[in-house]
C-alpha cells in the first residue's frame, strides 16, 4: 500500500511538472490588436519627442543669440 502511494505521488508530481511546462509563453510571435496599437503609439511618441527636442534646441539657440546681441548692444551703448 505504501509503495502504491509513493507511485501515485510520483505520478501526480510528474503530471504537475509537465502541465506547468505547458503553461509557458507560446512560441508563436503573433501580435494582437492591442500590441500593434501600442507599437504604433510608441513610435508616434518617439517621433513627437524627437521633434520637440529639436524645437527646444532651436529655441535655445535663438534665445542665446538674442541675449548675445542684447549684451553686445548694451556694451556699445555704454561706450
Amino acid at each position: 500500500m505504501k509503495q502504491l502511494t509513493n507511485i501515485s505521488l510520483g505520478a501526480v508530481a510528474l503530471a504537475l511538472l509537465l502541465s506547468a511546462g505547458a503553461c509557458g509563453k507560446s512560441e508563436q510571435n503573433t501580435e494582437g490588436p492591442a500590441e500593434k496599437a501600442g507599437a504604433k503609439l510608441g513610435k508616434a511618441i518617439d517621433q513627437a519627442t524627437e521633434k520637440a527636442g529639436e524645437a527646444l534646441k532651436e529655441a535655445g539657440q535663438k534665445a542665446k543669440e538674442s541675449v548675445s546681441e542684447a549684451v553686445d548692444k548694451m556694451r556699445e551703448d555704454k561706450k
